[in-house]
């Protein structure tokens, strides 16, 4: 096979070449007589080309050889499947497959004399035609083999779709009760601890905040990364990273010394007074100027300061109001306020700067330090409070994430912990 493109080749080059030469003649002979330019210029035009064939001609014949020794091996390396049964939900393969897979690929685990694999391993194994898979004496393609495996193992489908692409991304993959432990780049079992824990779940599925703070907690605990594969419908794969997160603000003090006179209206509270007004608002970046003389407050701001001792609350009527009174009254104007209101207390405490998040759909937007309302920076976080039984579902968490990442934020869930706040970062990550 070599011989025969070989030759083909060397036929093109004579071809070429001899089309050259004549033209070299023609145009001699037309340029000497038309345009009586030196026949030695055409003659350096000629050597110029035909050195530039001979360089073509070099480059071709040795691409063809390097192409026939590549079909040359394809064609007579042999392949020998290694045999493997199917008993239960593993694979067991004999001992020649320790060290063709485990310790070539690190497939599996070395049981007694055998190698004993997950189905999404033998699956991989077969599809690039390493295995030969056998259940109760039969031979089962591709086909049987992913249909038997679906029966034995949940969300078999998903972990396969997820196992197969990061093993192509070239990572090192063992299946555990993480579904994946993952192996940095360049580090494999034995030489380097795992790097990531890896979840495969459905974007159909919802994923209950517990579940997945408990995951994450545990991932920490040893030191590991948690990752999130979601599987949409179509069967693409988006990385999300989760990890708790303690937020610092920097904020000296997390309100003004200052006492003002309030007003608690129908949905938003009041301030009187243009010193107490300007005090809060240049002070704390608390609520925002109805006019040069007084200030609006949200509920959650009106409630804090409340508690703080800075203001002195009444209804229309002038009746005094406390900090009890006021939360039963905005809890029925807003659905789970005090969820809402133990986050913001706990982003305040915490040295920063909490305004509401409606432009982004979330309950706040946070700054680790305001000096000047003139000056507002970017805030750093968009927060959603959520009670500890709260399900996520993996479309809008998605979405959310999505916005918080193009608008330069982290997006973060505040998770009751009783009268404490937990967070949990969560935002996509390329692996």
């Amino acid at each position: 096979m070599y011989s025969i493109i070989t030759k083909s080749v060397q036929n093109q080059y004579k071809t070429i070449t001899k089309s050259v030469q004549n033209q070299y003649k023609i145009s001699t002979k037309s340029v000497q007589n038309h345009y009586k330019i030196s026949t030695k210029s055409v003659q350096n035009h000629y050597k110029t080309i035909t050195k530039l064939l001979q360089n073509y001609y070099k480059t071709i014949t040795k691409s063809v050889q390097n192409q026939y020794k590549v079909i040359a091996q394809s064609n007579f390396t042999q392949v020998n499947l290694l045999e493997a049964i199917l008993k239960g939900d593993r694979v067991r393969a004999g001992k020649e497959s320790v060290s063709e897979l485990y310790e070539k690929g690190y497939y599996g685990r070395p049981k007694g004399k055998e190698l004993e694999l997950r189905c999404v391993e033998a699956a991989y194994l077969l599809f690039r035609g390493k295995l030969e898979i056998k259940l109760e004496g039969i031979e089962l393609d591709f086909r049987a083999f992913f249909e038997q495996a679906s029966l034995r193992e949940g969300n078999f489908e998903l972990k396969y779709i997820v196992y197969k692409d990061l093993r192509e991304r070239g990572y090192y993959v063992q299946p555990s009760s993480t579904d994946f432990r993952v192996y940095p780049r360049g580090g494999h079992p034995g030489k380097a601890a795992a790097r990531s824990f890896v979840y495969v779940h459905s974007e159909r599925a919802p994923l209950p905040a517990k579940d997945l703070l408990e995951s994450v907690k545990a991932a920490e605990n040893v030191r590991k990364q948690l990752i999130l594969a979601i599987v949409d419908e179509e069967s693409d794969i988006t990385f999300y990273e989760a990890k708790t997160f303690n937020p610092k603000g920097e904020m000296e003090h997390p309100y003004p010394e200052v006492r003002a006179e309030a007003t608690f209206l129908e949905d938003r509270v009041i301030v009187w007074g243009e010193s107490p007004s300007k005090e809060l608002y240049s002070g704390g970046f608390y609520g925002k100027p109805l006019d040069s003389e007084r200030l609006q407050l949200s509920l959650v701001e009106s409630l804090y300061l409340l508690e703080k001792g800075v203001l002195t609350l009444r209804d229309r009527e002038g009746k005094e109001l406390v900090s009890g009174t006021f939360l039963e009254k905005a809890s029925l104007i807003e659905e789970a306020f005090l969820r809402k209101y133990r986050a913001y207390r706990a982003l305040r405490d915490s040295g920063h700067v909490a305004k509401t998040g409606f432009k982004f759909g979330t309950h706040f937007r946070v700054y680790r330090k305001v000096e000047s309302p003139e000056k507002i920076p970017h805030s750093e976080y968009l927060v959603n409070a959520i009670p500890r039984d709260f399900e996520f579902r993996l479309p809008v968490m998605s979405g959310a994430v999505r916005l918080a990442n193009s608008v330069r934020k982290r997006m973060l869930f505040a998770v009751e912990e009783g009268e404490e706040i937990e967070y949990l970062d969560i935002g996509r990550v390329k692996m």
